[in-house]
């Protein structure tokens, strides 16, 4: 049987995470994705139900933007994006 570990922590890992972590990020890498994603098209997955309505990306594109235009100016300004994965 594997023995465990009673009530010690070692140099401040606790869990397996660490209480602060020190990051080189002069040996970071460039992400090799990034001019794609700033200047590619932007894919978002339609619910099943929706995705019978909308059969092309023009008339998602046509009901989008009349939406849109009858928004007043102050909600069509960007607004930060809002960290959601759902």
């Amino acid at each position: 049987m594997k023995k465990i570990a009673t009530g010690k922590v070692r140099s401040g890992v606790r869990d397996g995470l660490r209480s602060e972590y020190h990051f080189d990020y002069g040996k970071a890498k460039r992400n090799r994705f990034a001019a794609k994603a700033k200047n590619g098209p932007l894919v978002v997955i339609l619910d099943e139900d929706i995705a019978r309505v909308f059969r092309s990306s023009e008339t998602v594109k046509a009901v989008l933007r009349a939406l849109i235009s009858t928004m007043p100016a102050r909600a069509r300004r960007r607004t930060p994006k809002a960290p959601s994965r759902g």
